[in-house]
């Protein structure tokens, strides 16, 4: 039974082959609620005027000196996750992930080494190996990708991301979890992708199961100032729809099922709308099937190349007169990526997304396996089952469903068994199954597979 005693929404009511398909009530947790309001404003404008102070966090900069550069940058970030590792009682385990580069004839002229900052919350259920990241970059740059030595601000793209994401770990690395929580500051993206790039290949070559990335990008500005529009309200959320490593097996059962809107990126950004959408006031998330903006990309990309759920979370009109510009005023216009132009209550209520859906699939048990939606005869009827997850047992489950124009699901219905028999058609609707615990903290969707 969930015990938390905030409604949010009623689920639909139906009974179906003499299986109870019951009422129930979706809530608010109690402790992901406190997680939520202790995200601060404050906090993350000092931690971009802090990253801004070093002048600048171009990839090539000065890694010597204590105040200036990106090696000062990387020093400090850390040493604020070990700071939270202190004041968490040690859990949080934090180190550099270090590389060297090669020269690529573009953006690095010579090998160098870079770090991508990592901070890991270890869950505490040994059966539950998910591990779930949340990103931003800590480089920045000018109009000249190549000038290292300008003052490089980079206060919104992306320090932005990069607070949301400290401000997170320092909230959430007091707190335990059932699978394993990682906070990444991620180098060289303005150059090409490459702490991305590195973090992914490892990831795949030592088999961490990565259930989501969430890459926070440009996520502090609220106002486009080319379209004179102004929006707190609203955050992107892209996702791609069919993953680069699709096999032909996999591309023929999905053609001949029609889930090209189904992939493992496309349900966890509908994931995110839904919890975010339940624990943030007056935010909406919208959703944009595309792996990232028109013929551009960011660090959750070599994770989608790698076969992992990832999605890009940006600002939902970017204002291009402070990003990649020199700092300077012409005819009377301040240009560049400066700390005052960043909305950091609209900062703060995007940090508050990533955090409760960090913390409400962190919490929650495992996905059902082997989720069959049966072929075997004719009928408008669909009939479902199941296998348990692994690891904690759950409460039950939540078979979801929406019309096959609906970017998101639109019914719940609870189950405590492992099979549903719903009076839907399987022609005219996309089914998935989400396991549920007796909080209320939902997993993943799994999508069926026909089976007979």
């Amino acid at each position: 039974m969930i015990t938390k005693k905030y409604l949010v929404l009623l689920l639909v009511v139906i009974l179906s082959s003499g299986k109870s398909i019951a009422q129930k009530t979706i809530t608010r947790d109690a402790d992901i609620t406190t997680m939520v309001n202790e995200i601060s404003a404050k906090n993350l404008e000092q931690t971009i005027r802090k990253l801004v102070s070093f002048q600048t966090r171009h990839t090539l900069s000065d890694t010597l000196s204590k105040t200036t550069g990106i090696g000062a940058a990387r020093n400090w970030i850390k040493s604020e996750f070990e700071k939270y590792s202190l004041a968490g009682g040690g859990k949080l385990q934090v180190s550099f992930d270090t590389f060297t580069q090669a020269a690529d004839g573009r953006r690095i002229t010579a090998p160098v080494v870079l770090k991508n900052v990592i901070a890991v919350l270890p869950g505490t259920d040994p059966n539950d190996k998910r591990m779930l990241l949340v990103s931003g970059h800590y480089d920045s740059r000018v109009t000249d990708v190549m000038n290292i030595k300008d003052f490089a601000p980079g206060a919104n793209d992306d320090a932005s991301g990069v607070a949301a994401m400290l401000e997170m770990c320092r909230v959430m690395s007091k707190q335990k979890f059932s699978c394993t929580l990682v906070f990444i500051a991620m180098v060289g993206e303005e150059q090409g992708l490459y702490g991305a790039t590195n973090l992914a290949k490892r990831a795949k070559e030592e088999g961490w199961n990565v259930h989501l990335l969430m890459n926070n990008d440009i996520v502090g500005n609220s106002y486009g100032m080319e379209t004179d529009l102004k929006d707190n309200k609203s955050v992107r959320v892209f996702s791609e729809g069919v993953s680069a490593l699709e096999t032909p097996a996999q591309a023929a059962a999905r053609q001949s099922a029609g889930t090209e809107n189904d992939g493992k990126a496309r349900q966890a950004a509908r994931y995110i709308k839904e919890v975010a959408e339940r624990y943030v006031d007056q935010l909406e998330v919208k959703l944009i099937y595309r792996r990232d903006r028109y013929l551009r990309g960011g660090d959750h990309t070599p994770f989608s190349q790698q076969g992992f759920a990832a999605v890009r979370i940006t600002e939902m009109n970017e204002d291009f007169n402070r990003q990649h510009q020199d700092v300077r005023t012409e005819n009377g216009f301040k240009y560049g990526d400066l700390p005052e132009y960043v909305d950091y209550n609209y900062l703060q209520k995007v940090t508050q997304m990533n955090l409760s859906v960090l913390a409400n699939l962190g919490l929650s048990t495992q996905e059902p396996e082997n989720v069959v939606v049966f072929t075997s005869g004719l009928t408008n009827k669909t009939s479902l089952k199941w296998d348990a997850p692994k690891g904690k047992i759950p409460t039950g489950y939540y078979v979801v469903m929406r019309e096959t124009t609906s970017p998101f699901w639109e019914k719940k219905f609870f189950v405590k068994e492992n099979s549903a028999v719903l009076p839907y058609s399987k022609d005219n609707y996309y089914f998935g199954v989400q396991s549920v615990d007796e909080n209320g903290h939902e997993s993943l969707v799994i999508i069926p597979k026909a089976g007979r």
